[in-house]
């Protein structure tokens, strides 16, 4: 005797998932979770692998699959980084994998990677060179470097990072793209405020990128960021500017006449960075620009041919991304 085809919700036990994810977004709100909503359908669509979109239509949780749910959302309801239990953080057009010991990319920081992007287009198109050198230094998890290479093809990318744990997922991520067909970008292990960084660049590099660690040490952060994030990526100094000092000297260095810097910092250095670049001497047409909620976020700046003689003005505006 033959035996009818099965469906595949016939014989198992299914839980609908609409009970299950307000059961969820209830116990994510009630511990501070902003957007308690949107990570419980989340981590719903990660354990059921389906797109978020598609939830509504989803065969619904299997026992295990329910125990697997619960399991998360109890670790997110302890602040865990959403992005540490599923692996992968959506940057751009990218997913990267991150996990412990990496800093998590924030959507702000696309801004700055955007900017990037088209900075390198526009040196490919108008040098009449064959690439643009792009650098990237405190890369963490290659979130701008791996968007600048996979959005610029003929851009070359230099991905500068110190840490151990943060060179492993950005080595994993790097392998990730150049698989899926991207130009591979160059990894070194060094540190951003080291006086020799990439010696053999000096002079020659188009766009100089930097997310660097930039929170004051007195500043209270989320538990996400203050339990999960490495410190090291975080916090920068009593005021927050300790990496970014020496990032501006060495970028002096190794960017080309003409060529473009951009800097992500705390909103609280709107002016005070700008100010940094313009004192410098080596930069002009510095521009800060905000974030999606018009807090100062990234400021851009171009190298001078020269340092200019003393006393001379070096234009600095407020503008916007």
């Amino acid at each position: 005797m033959t035996t009818a085809p099965q469906h595949p919700s016939e014989g198992t036990r299914r839980h609908r998932p609409a009970p299950v994810l307000a059961d969820a977004a209830r116990t994510l709100a009630a511990v501070g979770v902003t957007s308690a909503r949107a990570e419980a359908e989340l981590l719903a669509a990660y354990v059921l692998q389906v797109s978020r979109g598609r939830l509504a239509l989803a065969d619904g949780f299997t026992d295990e699959q329910l125990d697997s749910y619960r399991a998360l959302v109890a670790r997110r309801s302890r602040r865990e980084p959403v992005q540490y239990l599923t692996g992968s953080a959506g940057f751009r057009h990218l997913e990267l994998a991150v996990g412990p010991g990496v800093f998590v990319p924030r959507p702000e920081t696309e801004l700055l990677a955007g900017w990037g992007v088209d900075q390198a287009r526009q040196v490919v198109r108008t040098s009449g060179r064959p690439e643009a050198l792009v650098v990237d230094l405190c890369s963490g998890s290659g979130a701008i470097a791996l968007s600048v290479a996979y959005e610029v093809p003929d851009a070359r990318v230099v991905a500068v990072e110190r840490s151990p744990a943060a060179l492993s997922w950005l080595r994993r991520n790097a392998a990730t793209r150049a698989a899926a067909g991207d130009r591979p970008i160059e990894v070194v292990a060094a540190d951003a405020t080291d006086p020799a960084l990439l010696d053999d660049l000096v002079g020659r590099v188009d766009v100089l990128l930097c997310n660097p660690p930039y929170v004051p040490l007195a500043v209270a952060v989320p538990p996400e960021v203050a339990d999960h994030d490495p410190a090291e990526a975080v916090f920068s100094g009593v005021d927050g500017l300790d990496v970014i000092r020496r990032v501006i000297d060495r970028a002096g260095f190794l960017l080309r006449p003409g060529g473009a810097l951009g800097i992500e910092h705390d909103d609280s250095h709107g002016t005070v960075l700008p100010a940094l670049l313009a004192a410098d001497g080596r930069y002009d047409a510095v521009v800060d620009h905000p974030d999606l909620a018009e807090r100062p976020r990234f400021v851009t700046a171009s190298r001078l041919a020269d340092r200019p003689p003393p006393g001379a003005a070096v234009t600095w505006q407020t503008g916007s991304s």
